[in-house]
């Protein structure tokens, strides 16, 4: 515990606090719901905080452990990686997962702005911020999808990107598929304005 605190420290408080939060929020119902992102306040100037808070909870237990695994993986990585290359890694990290998590949810209250019975939650647009920052750096890293097929991340990324936009018009399952697409973009937006030279070393992967 103590050489991730020293060596990972944000990832590390935000791991430890997402999911105390949720497992809290689980049996605090009036907790729960006042952290939710609600898109018709937002747009009305009301419940600002709920773009911070709703990454803070998870709908069960599925949600949550699906999440804090992907963030274990690749969200300490990161963290070390970008520390490794400039004395502000920290805060870069920092950086890209709040702001993945805050602009990753702007495209929803914009749709659903009307929309007086829809609420979202989780931390997917941050964590998909973080991964595909990491792929920006390792595109040719093996990820197991379903822990159990293997496929390149560069290739995984494409395909994920092409989901969302198709589930965000086609799918019914109450997942905001919206948020996990912008995350990913602001992720490798942030991560290039970081780090300028990304680019080619993504390229040069390839060459």
């Amino acid at each position: 515990m103590e050489q991730y605190l020293i060596g990972t420290p944000v990832a590390s408080i935000i791991f430890a606090f997402t999911i105390v939060t949720s497992i809290y929020t689980f049996s605090n119902h009036h907790l729960f719901g006042k952290f939710m992102l609600h898109p018709y306040s937002l747009s009305r100037g009301q419940r600002l905080h709920t773009l911070l808070t709703s990454g803070l909870i998870h709908r069960d237990w599925g949600h949550l452990l699906f999440n804090m695994l992907t963030f274990y993986f690749f969200g300490f990585s990161l963290e070390a990686l970008l520390a490794s290359l400039s004395a502000w890694g920290h805060v870069q990290f920092a950086v890209i997962y709040i702001l993945g998590l805050v602009l990753s949810d702007i495209g929803t209250v914009i749709k659903q702005k009307n929309n007086l019975s829809y609420y979202s939650l989780g931390a997917s647009g941050a964590i998909c911020a973080v991964l595909f920052s990491f792929i920006l750096f390792d595109p040719k890293m093996m990820l197991g999808i379903f822990m159990v097929i293997p496929m390149p991340a560069w290739l995984f990324g494409i395909l994920f990107l092409g989901y969302c936009v198709w589930a965000s018009k086609n799918a019914k399952d109450n997942i905001n598929h919206d948020a996990h697409f912008y995350g990913a973009i602001f992720g490798i937006v942030l991560t290039i304005i970081f780090y300028p030279w990304v680019i080619q070393h993504f390229i040069d992967q390839f060459i």
